[in-house]
């Protein structure tokens, strides 16, 4: 069905029609490809965020079947898989513990409950088009986001990649103090493992780039571990594996929304909903940047509020984006929704037919390929492009960036978007303004911002490009007084109004003291090209009346030939400048 044909209706709650139809066998190839790295992946995260949850390790892997396919199918983005993270799993482990003791009945069905709340927040959200929302996260903010959590994501493998028993949580400084406590320990077979697998993935990426590198670079290390197993024995080599894995699919599960609970919850699951939100959204922007395409913020929130709220009947929690698998499933050559559908139900075959299998899959491995992934999800050319570009941009982007490696993923997003939000207000709070002047070389009365063209003594023509908000009135009328006193001469002001988009009634009053303080110095207040929503705004909150409609034109020559006629003739017989066509010189054409 071509997307032209769906109504507004169907493209919201189906969205999955308007590409499914026209994806090719070539695009589901690859789909399936990424899928099947994508389903290995998630095994071993899958149990590592249940437990870091405090859910029963089967809970995490569960999270990533249903609720991940939901998400992909209703959702915008191509190549974001959602299901368990690390930062959703540590927000509910330190909202619920207070209320039940972790990896019980009761905290289970808590978690079940915070899950289906989080979807109804989402889907609401979405439903009311909120999803504007993420076009405050800026550019810089994702950049540097991005880069930040790849570090974070290789620096959390550190354990597995050297063969180190070691914390792996906190912060990176935390990370890299405890690593270099444990130098020492470093075990040989391990990191060579996770060396071999690195190196096997680069290797196949850059000269054989159609072969799934992800995969085979897995398949290498599973390999060379065994034969390390097989020739020195386990007890020598202690390469850690996955393990095995329980063999059953999802069971259906209910949230207990006891008003209890609700009242309990409610905070908590307002806080994870507007981190889910963010977290996913900004992944799936990363990737939309980096695949030449935009996701849609409403679609996005429902993907995301449907995917909960069918994880609390399938036996998941809290699902939101994933910055590894959706890293590797861009990395793995995804080019449709399909992969990560295709990875959330090879995940349910794998975990009923080839779950022991897993026991043989090292965490070294497993470890390799994630570095592989974040160095993959740091854009050093954008890096470099803002850095040379905008030293507000770096700003934001640095300081997404270190709060991202210092401080919690959530704090660091928002911190990005705030500065973000700081830096624009400061920049829209002083609108460019500068004098115009009829510029003889040009054509007609083109005006230019020359600052050698005379000026005419009695008028001074001025053009604002910004809004006049109450934000930035402060800076239009200090730039009023200063060429009042500059200029007192010069008491009629007409502004060149094309470049303002928008009036509040605290600009439009501003406007209105300046016509009053120029009609008593004995001049006037004009505005030139004025937009009908400028005009109409004006007309909203009464400012016509008190600067006078006859004072603003729609085009230059009009104005010029109106203001001309008020200006003191006798001044006007001693100036020898002849400015304007009207003043009796030569017509500048």
């Amino acid at each position: 069905m071509p997307t032209m044909n769906l109504s507004r209706g169907m493209r919201m709650f189906l969205p999955f029609l308007s590409w499914l139809p026209n994806t090719s066998k070539r695009d589901l190839s690859a789909d399936l490809m990424a899928g099947i790295t994508g389903a290995i992946v998630v095994l071993p995260q899958g149990v590592a965020f249940a437990v870091i949850a405090g859910m029963p390790p089967e809970y995490g892997l569960y999270a990533g079947m249903v609720p991940a396919i939901i998400a992909a199918l209703f959702g915008s983005s191509r190549h974001l898989v959602s299901g368990p993270t690390t930062a959703a799993s540590i927000v509910l482990f330190s909202s619920l513990s207070v209320y039940a003791e972790p990896g019980s009945i009761d905290y289970v069905a808590l978690a079940l409950t915070m899950t289906f709340m989080v979807g109804v927040f989402e889907l609401a959200l979405g439903l009311a088009r909120m999803g504007a929302l993420v076009n405050f996260i800026s550019h810089s903010v994702v950049v540097g986001f991005t880069a930040g959590a790849a570090i974070l994501i290789a620096a959390k493998q550190l354990k597995h990649f050297f063969g180190i028993d070691m914390d792996a949580g906190g912060h990176l400084h935390d990370i890299l103090i405890t690593f270099g406590h444990q130098l020492g320990e470093i075990n040989p077979y391990v990191t060579g493992v996770a060396l071999f697998t690195l190196f096997s993935g680069i290797a196949v990426k850059r000269w054989l780039p159609r072969i799934p590198y992800m995969v085979v670079a897995m398949v290498a290390g599973t390999l060379l571990a065994w034969l390390f197993n097989h020739f020195l024995g386990e007890a020598t080599t202690a390469i850690a594996t996955v393990g095995a894995l329980p063999d059953s699919l999802p069971p259906l599960s209910a949230p207990n929304l006891t008003l209890e609970n609700i009242k309990n919850l409610t905070p908590s699951a307002l806080a994870v909903t507007l981190f889910a939100l963010t977290e996913a959204v900004s992944i799936g922007r990363a990737l939309a940047a980096r695949g030449g395409y935009r996701i849609d913020g409403n679609q996005e929130f429902i993907g995301q509020g449907l995917s909960n709220l069918a994880g609390a009947f399938f036996s998941g929690y809290v699902a939101t984006g994933s910055f590894n698998r959706s890293g590797l499933n861009y990395q793995s050559g995804a080019r449709t929704p399909m992969a990560a559908v295709f990875a959330g139900l090879l995940l349910m075959i794998i975990v009923v037919f080839v779950g022991p299998l897993a026991a043989y899959l090292p965490k070294a491995a497993m470890a390799g390929i994630l570095f592989l992934v974040a160095w993959g999800l740091i854009d050093f050319r954008e890096i470099a492009h803002i850095l040379h570009a905008s030293r507000r941009e770096t700003g934001v982007m640095a300081v997404t960036f270190f709060g991202a490696l210092f401080l919690e993923l959530e704090f660091a997003i928002f911190a990005g978007v705030l500065l973000s939000l700081v830096l624009y207000l400061e920049r829209v709070s002083k609108p460019r303004i500068f004098t115009r002047a009829p510029d003889p070389r040009l054509d007609k009365r083109a005006l230019s911002s020359d600052p050698n063209l005379p000026q005419c003594p009695q008028l001074r023509i001025l053009r604002i490009d910004g809004s006049l908000f109450f934000g930035s009135v402060n800076h239009v009328q200090e730039v009023f007084d200063r060429i009042r006193e500059a200029s007192p001469d010069q008491r009629h002001l007409a502004i060149v109004a094309e470049g303002i988009n928008f009036v509040d009634l605290q600009g439009g009053e501003a406007l209105v003291e300046e016509a009053r303080r120029r009609k008593a110095d004995g001049g006037d207040l004009y505005l030139i090209d004025v937009k009908e929503g400028l005009w109409n705004s004006l007309e909203r909150y009464g400012c016509l009346e008190a600067t006078g409609a006859r004072n603003l034109f729609r085009s230059k020559t009009a104005a010029i030939h109106a203001i001309h006629h008020k200006l003191n003739k006798d001044r006007c017989a001693s100036c020898d400048k002849r400015i304007f066509t009207e003043c009796g010189a030569k017509p500048a054409v």
